[in-house]
């Protein structure tokens, strides 16, 4: 399919807000269900690549600065965004005992249409020396925040593969460092690095960042076998297990290359490695995780990603619904709050503070997830 052809498709299905600022955990995506994108990539080695890409940007590597409470943390040499220029991570001290590991969303990529450069549909990079905003559950100040005097470490996200990958990999005339996997895990290894009397952990990842949330938090569970964990997902619950797209989409971005070396993993396939088994094969792996999510019922965001990778949303609700019970199914006790509205994202808003529905407020049924409880399921009315 010829560029132009499918820069037309994507204007129509599409409709981007940028997604790179601290506010913004996700892009805002309008497509219709019917929408269906080709699978177009083809994989390179990282020498190809290097050889075949445009020039990536020459952006000097990040030095540590302090803004305000937040510190930088260089990324090195091992990580990068999706074009290859410096990352960096962000660090809130507080709490030596209680941490917060965020993994914040913005978008992916995963063919010539999702990736062109012209339409920002994920962070491709990152503005160095831009700390996170306070606001949401990073504001200190707000009146029941349960993760107010909790040390933060800050992921950010730049490469398009919701925190998993471990690829280069050609769409067209563009080449992406799918490296979310490597970026992550520094923050993982920042958690054992400056923490080693860590008590309690809450693993919060929003839109592309709480489909990786499960994930890290069992591998932390790896490092602090008697720490309290707690594993928090905003706004993905509706991403289906489909084989097909588990092999397509999971291949190019290396995501099954970095499977967990955990006794329950043995002897599964690429197949098997989906968004909804990576809850599940971290519970059945550290079954003392608390796990949790949240979800509007109606969420744009999602059913247009749902749009994008070719299939149909239909009711959202009931993928949501569908991803819950597999997970269930499975044995693991799942916290679960859908509220109604089509918008996408809460933590890091003040609607985390006030939105209600069925006479609970959102707050209090993370407070009580912090505190190791796992709250009743919360539905729109």
């Amino acid at each position: 399919m010829k560029r132009t052809l499918l820069a037309v498709l994507l204007a129509v299905a599409v409709v981007v807000a940028a997604c790179g600022s601290d506010d913004d955990d996700g892009s805002t995506i309008e497509a219709t269900p019917e929408t269906r994108v080709p699978a177009t990539t083809e994989a390179t080695t990282e020498a190809q690549a290097a050889t075949e890409a445009t020039a990536a940007p020459t952006t000097t590597e990040p030095q540590p600065v302090t803004v305000g409470d937040w510190e930088s943390i260089p990324g090195g040499e091992e990580c990068r965004c999706s074009d290859g220029s410096p990352y960096e991570l962000w660090e809130r001290p507080a709490d030596p005992t209680r941490v917060v590991l965020y993994l914040q969303g913005g978008g992916a990529c995963f063919d010539e249409l999702t990736c062109v450069p012209a339409l920002s549909v994920f962070n491709r990079n990152l503005e160095l020396g831009d700390p996170p905003d306070s606001t949401g559950i990073f504001d200190p100040d707000a009146p029941g925040n349960p993760l107010a005097t909790h040390s933060i470490v800050y992921v950010p996200y730049c490469a398009g593969d919701a925190h998993l990958g471990a690829s280069v990999v050609r769409y067209g005339d563009v080449t992406i460092e799918h490296n979310g996997f490597a970026n992550a895990s520094k923050g993982l290894d920042t958690l054992v690095a400056n923490y080693p009397d860590l008590e309690q952990l809450v693993v919060v990842g929003v839109s592309a960042g709480s489909v990786a949330a499960p994930a890290f938090a069992g591998l932390a569970a790896d490092s602090f076998p008697d720490a309290q964990i707690v594993s928090f997902g905003d706004s993905s619950g509706a991403y289906p297990d489909v084989p097909e797209l588990n092999v397509e989409i999971g291949g190019t971005w290396g995501v099954f290359d970095n499977v967990p070396d955990w006794p329950v993993n043995e002897g599964l396939v690429p197949a098997d490695w989906s968004f909804p088994g990576l809850t599940i094969q971290s519970a059945k792996q550290h079954p003392d995780i608390t796990f949790g999510r949240f979800d509007f019922s109606a969420d744009g965001v999602q059913a247009g990603f749902l749009a994008l990778a070719g299939i149909p949303a239909g009711d959202l609700a009931a993928n949501i619904e569908q991803t819950e019970a597999q997970i269930e199914a499975a044995g693991v006790d799942l916290a679960s709050f859908v509220a109604p509205g089509e918008e996408h994202t809460i933590v890091r808003t003040p609607e985390f503070y006030e939105l209600e529905d069925g006479g609970v407020r959102l707050v209090d049924f993370v407070t009580s997830m912090v505190a190791g409880e796992v709250p009743s399921h919360v539905r729109p009315l």
